[in-house]
């Protein structure tokens, strides 16, 4: 009787465990897609790959008054447009920081609401900030958002779900600066981006140290020039997403 008991009583545990594991397994497997190599391989347009003679540039966080307004010009100077994944709780905060940056031609993805790491399957909370951070973008500037990058490049299931129902297109990275560390230095930003930075590539940095080092950004800011000129050397042109998947113009 005790070994029948104890049989049954594993087999109800297996039970109740294993959706619990099948749940977590599908909400966690999409964020294998945060190593560079899976992503290049097999997802090459979830990591951003576009057309051979462009690369797009983004800018995550923001917005921020501290610092955006200096990319701003900085790109003014440089002649860059980008693409700025704006975090919602941010927006509302600075909403005319947000105009501005569109005001100066560039383009606005969703960031989500805040920048949290997505520990616990919350498919229904996903779903309400990503609606919510691209109905604020598209009631600010008249224009609906087209693209979606997760907090730290960690897709789930949920946030895979919730960005496809607001009619948003995932995108991650190629190349990143590495500039949200304590320790960057315009070189290491210039040298971090070089080491894979290809033409159909998106780059990766921020214009804030909102959720990083009091201050990394400026790391980025003083690398822009360089990784624009590099870019320019090598026949390619830098924008913004919208321009990364477009025929091909010629024009450099």
């Amino acid at each position: 009787m005790t070994g029948r008991l104890g049989s049954s009583g594993a087999r109800t545990a297996a039970t109740v465990l294993t959706p619990a594991v099948v749940g977590a397994a599908a909400h966690i497997v999409p964020a294998v897609t945060w190593i560079p190599a899976v992503r290049r391989c097999c997802f090459p347009r979830l990591a951003g790959m576009g057309r051979p003679d462009h690369v797009a540039l983004t800018f995550d966080d923001g917005p921020d008054p501290a610092s955006t307004p200096l990319f701003l010009d900085a790109l003014d100077a440089l002649g860059v447009k980008a693409t700025f994944f704006l975090l919602g709780s941010s927006v509302v905060q600075h909403p005319s920081l947000a105009l501005e940056t569109v005001r100066r031609g560039h383009e606005l993805g969703v960031h989500g609401w805040t920048h949290e790491r997505p520990w616990l399957p919350t498919p229904g909370a996903d779903a309400r900030l990503v609606r919510r951070t691209a109905g604020l973008l598209h009631d600010l500037t008249g224009r609906c958002p087209c693209w979606y990058r997760p907090p730290y490049g960690i897709l789930t299931s949920g946030r895979w779900a919730a960005a496809r129902a607001a009619g948003l297109r995932c995108v991650l990275w190629t190349a990143w600066g590495r500039d949200w560390t304590s320790v960057a230095t315009p070189a290491s930003v210039v040298t971090t981006v070089a080491a894979d930075l290809r033409g159909g590539g998106t780059v990766l940095l921020h214009d804030t140290d909102r959720v990083s080092a009091p201050e990394c950004w400026r790391a980025a800011l003083a690398a822009l020039p360089e990784i624009v000129s590099a870019c320019r050397a090598a026949g390619l042109t830098v924008g913004p997403l919208a321009e990364h998947w477009a025929e091909s113009t010629g024009m450099r």
